[in-house]
């Protein structure tokens, strides 16, 4: 196989891997246009309103509980094919149950499939990619997520404009289901990219690395083979089978001096991505912008604005990530969201929420996430962890970010209406600040290395520290 089809191969790998993550973000995003038009016909209190969001997150906690152990006891791709079915049930359940109870049950199952695919999609990704354009290929999936959040906007607000177009048609059910309760419509959406994720996935290979761990290393060679160039799938397969060498690792393992650093890296991270921010904006920004006196449709253009700089901004992590590094990006993203966060929270205090600065700061702040702290920590996350508890140690690390994302979900709606808007911006640019400061103390640069190579340096570190003290 040429170089072309190996490259265009690797591509298609990564694109159906990253559908996953298309699908992450609309969940997490169509719910956001939704939650208004849910409030009006259910009455929902703060804490129901809390719940309807929460209920997806307490369904990714338990999905990433077991994404774990199940990819490194199956592989990579069955709990992404069980990821799919998820999705898929999620949304026809959304879509079409009649009362409240069902649809956060619903809502639930969708949590549980992204549990799974925030956990093994990147994890994926990770180990079918080369080194020299692994943080790059990682990042396609939080461009995907991000995507996925744009989509969500824009389907969400042209539905909500047939809507008001129609509202006189006679009745029927699909006039329920895209006039009365729209809503119900923008959960339907997702079963399109529900399928194709699906049907994606039954045909892209298992992770070589996981199949050289079960000893199957004549299946891994051809994957290999089809995805690298000769001198890199031989190094590959060569430091793939050394790596096997070690002994399984346990959890207990990961408080060892060589992987303790990895693993608060891999703790801190995702926790301090939650507490950003960026989750109050996606949730709640239409009801936040409705509340500063702009109209829910106009809202939800703003939402569509943000969702595409979102987007955009993502490029940047995809451009540089592999040349810059990993650490300059961070430490960039985390200061910019710093000042932005800041400056978003004067606005909402001094009333100034109808001008342009107030668009600006926000804009600014989801760049600044976007080419940063919201990529870097699945880049990050699926490079740190050694390879025979790579998927079991990298679910401690998106748990966190779900557990972080759903404490956010559910404090969110009551810090706005105890402690105004202002001050809970102003919570998330203190956590930022800490978070730039975390990552100039502890973060290593890993671009261009191999997992394998990672994984010694860790090993090397923890010797040098060892010898330092004895010395002393």
């Amino acid at each position: 196989m040429d170089t072309r089809n190996k490259s265009a191969y690797l591509f298609f790998i990564t694109l159906v891997a990253s559908l996953g993550g298309f699908l992450f973000g609309f969940d997490m995003a169509v719910v956001s246009g939704i939650l208004p038009l849910l409030q009006k016909q259910f009455s929902l209190s703060a804490f129901q309103e809390g719940w309807v969001v929460s209920s997806a997150l307490v369904g990714c906690i338990l999905g990433v509980a077991v994404s774990g152990e199940l990819s490194d006891r199956l592989g990579r791709k069955k709990p992404l094919i069980l990821a799919a079915l998820l999705f898929l049930l999620s949304a026809l359940g959304c879509s079409l149950l009649p009362a409240l109870p069902g649809i956060i049950a619903a809502r639930m199952l969708g949590g549980i499939g992204i549990g799974l695919a925030s956990n093994v999609v990147p994890l994926y990704i990770s180990e079918i990619a080369p080194a020299r354009i692994r943080g790059r290929l990682v990042t396609y999936y939080q461009f995907a997520v991000t995507l996925g959040i744009l989509v969500a906007y824009l389907t969400n607000s042209a539905l909500l404009h047939y809507a008001i177009a129609h509202k006189n048609d006679v009745g029927n059910w699909l006039q329920t289901l895209l006039v009365s309760e729209v809503w119900r419509g923008m959960f339907g959406v997702g079963v399109i990219p529900a399928v194709f994720f699906a049907l994606g996935i039954l045909v892209v290979p298992e992770s070589p690395r996981w199949l050289i761990q079960q000893q199957r290393e004549q299946e891994a060679t051809i994957i290999l083979n089809r995805i690298n160039n000769d001198i890199e799938a031989r190094a590959s397969l060569q430091q793939g089978k050394q790596s096997q060498l070690d002994k399984n690792i346990s959890y207990r393992a990961l408080l060892a001096p060589q992987w303790r650093k990895a693993l608060i890296i891999g703790i801190l991270l995702p926790l301090f991505s939650q507490f950003s921010g960026i989750n109050a904006i996606i949730y709640y920004g239409p009801s936040i912008l409705s509340n500063a006196g702009i109209s829910l449709s106009n809202s939800l253009l703003s939402q569509i604005i943000f969702g595409g700089a979102n987007m955009l901004f993502t490029l940047i992590a995809i451009w540089k990530v592999d040349s810059l590094g990993r650490r300059p990006l961070y430490l960039a993203g985390t200061a910019g969201a710093t000042i932005s966060l800041l400056l978003t929270g004067i606005c909402f205090y001094a009333g100034a929420t109808t001008g342009s600065i107030l668009l600006i700061s926000v804009l600014a702040f989801l760049a600044s996430f976007a080419f940063s702290i919201g990529p870097l920590k699945f880049v990050v996350a699926a490079e740190i962890f050694p390879g025979n508890i790579r998927g079991r140690a990298m679910a401690i690390s998106i748990m966190v970010m779900w557990v972080a994302d759903t404490i956010v979900g559910q404090l969110t709606p009551i810090f706005l209406k105890s402690i105004g808007t202002a001050y809970t911006f102003w919570l998330f640019a203190l956590f930022c600040l800490i978070a730039f400061v975390t990552v100039y103390k502890l973060l290593p640069e890993t671009k261009g290395k191999s997992l394998e190579q990672i994984e010694k340096d860790w090993k090397h570190q923890a010797k040098d520290q060892d010898l330092f003290a004895t010395t002393g």
